[in-house]
């Protein structure tokens, strides 16, 4: 019974370390929109199919496939970013991504339909 007990309280604690190693924190619209007007980059991860069938006005179109080697075109590391794609997958590789490359202010705003 102990040794139940033990397995069941391993596996809480090995899907809790998965769920936050992997979930995304995102942040919300307005929070989004306040970065932005405050001067932090708006990032568009789309493909460029999907960003020129619309796109959040003043973003930049990176593919997320790109984005490793277009780094240069998003300036200081210390800047405020704000990064979005279709659903919210694409944006949360990208900030993950922008994160290992040093980028120390990256802000997931998931969906383009969360601004």
């Amino acid at each position: 019974m102990l040794s139940k007990l033990i397995l069941v309280v391993l596996v809480i604690i090995v899907a809790a370390v998965l769920y936050m190693r992997f979930s995304a924190v995102r942040i919300s619209g307005g929070e989004a929109r306040e970065l932005v007007t405050k001067g932090a980059i708006l990032l568009d991860v789309r493909s460029p199919g999907e960003f020129s069938g619309g796109h959040i006005e003043g973003a930049i179109s990176i593919p997320v496939q790109e984005l490793s080697g277009r780094l240069d075109e998003l300036g200081d590391k210390t800047g405020q970013i704000v990064v979005y794609c279709q659903s919210g997958n694409r944006s949360a590789m990208a900030k993950r991504l922008l994160e290992s490359k040093g980028f120390a202010n990256v802000h997931d705003l998931g969906g383009i339909g969360q601004w």
